[in-house]
């Protein structure tokens, strides 16, 4: 509550960005934009901001011929809750007693949560007059609330103590890799303040945060029943194939992600040397150590740790499939990938940067990409179309590809006739272009009657032959066919 002399003080400055002052005791609009103006708080003071009523704006003078009532002082308690104004915000509203006479003053909370619209409308202080906000002034504001707001790594895990923790992996794995010798034998701190600093620990709750748990957590799986990584190797191209052997790795990120790295060396790279002279020979790799781990990596870094679905790890005779929980998030997007970052989980990303198994310099994918060109396996495919999963696709090197059909007998007729139907499916899309160029995916389907992800694998193919060329987004744009491209591709094959 504001005393008379601290109000009589705001009365004598100028109007400036937290101060607004009228004798208008009937305009609601106008009430309602100013409250809103010192909610969103653009200039970041952080401090309150007033509108005082029954004083005159520009002499600042207490106007006594202005009642200050009680239907005028809940009509100003209306304007925060009859829906006009999102988000709520906090405000108080007082009448305070001043010499020459009585003012309303309602006193505005900076709001955490902008932008803050009345009726619709971001309304901001520009010095001592309100407008609307500009299309700069609403990133301003949105990128405030991004700022104010913690990521769910960084959340307490409310249900879980200090004693969830392998407090021997933090002290005996972590620290020496996050700071040097010299600087430990000095920090005197207890664990809880050292896991704080780090945002493992929440002091407030007197809990570890889900990054905490995700990183040390003896059970992680016990707060995130998906936290973990599910490793398939099928016998064949697809999910329908029977199951080659299959492993579960559950833990703490600091136990599973050096057993992850040991893994994808010893079983998933396969290296072999192949002659390629009577007096010398080659190391070949399946699928390169580096590339692979990196595509693991990443997928464990940025997964939504929310949701139930653990990492999906799937081998198959031809390639690797990567699958994590939740798409592209924040700034990125399906257009600017990878060019663009932005981190789910910052506080996990970090700590993985310390135990060396990913980098934060947004030049992980490009690295991986030349490095599985080099060794044969093309580059790698990221499916970005899946929303709220993000899965990349990893083939294996293409001698390697060669000596696996002939290992395993696969049946020659079976693949032919595949191929065959697969051709006759992508000439079918061509026709059905060339009929209606704004034909949807969905149509596809219909027209084929395949599903979704084998019209995406068909329309791949004429995409990377040049053949189908799509002009705009997904949403609205159209399809146009090469058709010199599509004459050689008949003719070539």
């Amino acid at each position: 509550m504001l005393t008379p002399d601290e109000v009589l003080n705001l009365l004598a400055d100028i109007e400036s960005d937290r101060i607004e002052r009228t004798i208008s005791t009937t305009n609601t609009d106008k009430f309602g934009q100013a409250i809103c103006a010192f909610a969103n708080d653009l200039p970041n003071h952080n401090l309150p901001g007033y509108l005082i009523i029954g004083v005159d704006d520009k002499s600042g003078n207490v106007n006594p011929e202005v009642k200050i009532t009680d239907q005028l002082l809940q009509n100003l308690g209306g304007i925060k809750t009859d829906g006009k104004l999102q988000p709520q915000v906090s405000m108080t509203i007082e009448k305070v007693s001043l010499p020459n006479g009585d003012v309303a003053v309602v006193t505005v909370q900076p709001c955490q949560f902008t932008p803050v619209r009345y009726d619709g409308r971001i309304w901001i202080r520009n010095g001592p007059r309100k407008c609307i906000a500009s299309e700069a002034d609403e990133k301003r504001l949105l990128e405030k609330r991004t700022s104010k707001m913690l990521t769910f790594d960084a959340l307490p895990c409310l249900d879980s103590t200090l004693d969830d923790l392998d407090l021997n992996a933090f002290k005996q794995v972590y620290l020496p890799k996050a700071f040097p010798e010299e600087v430990l034998k000095t920090d005197n701190r207890n664990v809880e303040q050292q896991l704080q600093a780090l945002g493992y620990y929440n002091i407030k709750y007197n809990c570890p945060t889900y990054a905490g748990i995700i990183m040390f957590g003896k059970n992680p799986e016990r707060f995130m029943p998906g936290c973990y990584v599910q490793y398939v190797r099928f016998s064949g191209l697809t999910r329908a194939c029977k199951i080659k052997s299959e492993y579960k790795f559950s833990g703490n990120l600091v136990k599973i992600l050096s057993q992850l790295d040991t893994f994808v060396d010893a079983s998933i790279t396969n290296r072999r040397p192949v002659p390629v002279s009577a007096l010398r020979e080659e190391i070949r790799v399946d699928y390169p150590h580096w590339a692979t781990r990196e595509l693991l990596m990443n997928a464990i870094c940025h997964r939504d740790y929310e949701g139930n679905g653990p990492v999906q790890f799937y081998q198959y005779d031809d390639r690797i499939e990567i699958m994590n929980p939740g798409g592209l998030y924040g700034k990125a997007t399906p257009e600017n990938f990878p060019y663009v970052n932005d981190y789910r989980n910052g506080i996990v990303a970090e700590g993985m940067k310390v135990l060396g198994f990913v980098n934060r310099y947004s030049r992980g994918v490009q690295t991986v990409q030349d490095e599985l060109k080099s060794n044969g396996n093309g580059v790698a495919d990221f499916q970005l179309h899946l929303v709220t999963a993000f899965l990349v696709v990893e083939y294996i090197s293409s001698g390697a590809f060669k000596e696996t059909n002939k290992e395993t007998n696969k049946e020659t007729n079976k693949e032919t006739n595949k191929e065959t139907k697969i051709k006759k499916q992508i000439k079918v899309i061509c026709e059905l272009v060339r009929e209606n160029p704004y034909i949807t995916y969905n149509e596809f389907m219909e027209k084929l009657d395949i599903g979704y992800s084998s019209v995406y694998e068909r329309v791949k193919i004429l995409k990377q032959q040049g053949i189908l060329i799509r002009n705009g987004g997904l949403y609205g744009g159209s399809w146009k066919i090469n058709e010199e491209l599509y004459s050689q591709f008949y003719l070539s094959s």
